[in-house]
């Protein structure tokens, strides 16, 4: 991959899940709680999309919140959609909802400290921006997990008012690196919300292709797919 001035990274399921869609995360951390003998895995898909959207359109996440204190109000909207549903009883999930957010965390700090020796190494060599669809308290986040220095620009949905897979917001990124389109590479997880508008720019692309939100997107095949963050310095070499 030639003539590559800067990258741009997504961050949720790209630097914190190894490509894997937060919603199989979270899953995972029902199971290991005990909730999948409760609940299936579509109840728990529909309480999560309530809870995005209500997160979307509510005050809950504020700046100073790190993740594992947005992963416990997360998830406990999450169990009041199916307490209401009456598929958790109201007492378990007070119980549980901080055993799936540590769960969730913990999967979190492993990946992130994974992919912090890429990102170091990337950093010496090349300009940097951090462009997600996220709830306003990224830079606590990034702060709580060490990888706040790698990205001195952070452009963030809830902060600007745009939202992939609007390729407005990843132009804002190119126009922050202060390069041409085909000079940057943009690293990111979903296909629809970071390859697509990415590729719409000009832009070059590494798709961190894990397990996806649905069987379509999981199904597409793409040249530029990656399975782990720590192709990318052999990847860029011929720069």
């Amino acid at each position: 991959m030639e003539n590559i001035k800067g990258i741009i990274f997504d961050y949720g399921g790209t630097i914190d899940s190894r490509g894997t869609h937060w919603s199989e995360i979270l899953w995972d951390g029902y199971c290991h709680a005990g909730l999948d003998a409760s609940i299936t895995k579509e109840q728990f898909r529909e309480a999560y999309v309530y809870a995005e959207r209500y997160l979307a359109t509510n005050v809950v996440i504020l700046p100073e919140d790190d993740f594992s204190a947005l992963l416990l109000k997360k998830v406990r909207v999450e169990m009041a959609d199916l307490v209401a549903k009456g598929l958790v009883p109201e007492e378990v999930a007070e119980r549980t909802a901080p055993v799936v957010a540590d769960y969730c965390y913990d999967q979190a700090r492993r990946c992130t400290a994974e992919a912090s020796g890429v990102l170091e190494e990337l950093a010496g060599k090349y300009p940097m921006v951090l462009v997600s669809n996220f709830y306003g308290n990224i830079e606590a986040v990034l702060a709580d997990f060490g990888l706040k220095k790698y990205f001195p620009t952070i452009i963030e949905s809830a902060v600007v008012g745009v939202r992939k897979p609007d390729p407005a917001i990843f132009k804002m990124g190119v126009d922050a690196l202060r390069l041409k389109p085909e000079e940057v590479l943009v690293v990111g997880d979903s296909y629809k919300k970071d390859i697509l508008p990415s590729l719409s720019l000009g832009c070059r692309v590494a798709w961190l292709k894990g397990k996806g939100w649905t069987a379509d997107e999981d199904a597409v095949t793409h040249p530029s797919i990656i399975s782990s963050l720590k192709e990318l310095p052999g990847i860029l070499k011929s720069r």
